[in-house]
């Protein structure tokens, strides 16, 4: 996937916003918490980081689609070897998910002003 087909996905979610930080890194977040990032430091590194739940974790390593994110591994984030790593389809349902984790984990009050609830 293209960093800005990556972006435009990201940014089409509920309540996503996107800031730059680390060395020109993409965050997206959702309340305010992160689900994905892009380019600056992860471009250097291999490809897009986004969190995982605990099953996916371990199929993307296990399959060497990804590895344990730098910092974020603890969290259940993922690095993917390339951009190219999964197919466009696969990775819109990685970020939908990753999305719907961090949402989910937001209080009540911050989902209903968000309209995710």
């Amino acid at each position: 996937m293209r960093p800005k087909t990556f972006e435009a996905h990201c940014l089409r979610l509920p309540a996503a916003t996107k800031v730059v930080q680390w060395e020109g890194t993409s965050v997206f977040k959702v309340g305010g918490k992160m689900f994905a990032l892009a380019g600056g430091f992860v471009a250097s590194s291999g490809g897009f980081m986004f969190k995982t739940s605990n099953m996916a974790y371990e199929l993307l390593i296990e399959q060497e689609l990804a590895r344990p994110a730098p910092y974020l591994a603890r969290a259940k984030w993922v690095q993917l070897i390339g951009n190219d790593a999964l197919s466009d389809a696969e990775l819109k349902a990685y970020l939908d998910q990753a999305h719907a984790l961090i949402a989910a984990k937001l209080t009540r009050k911050s989902r209903k002003a968000l309209g995710l609830d």
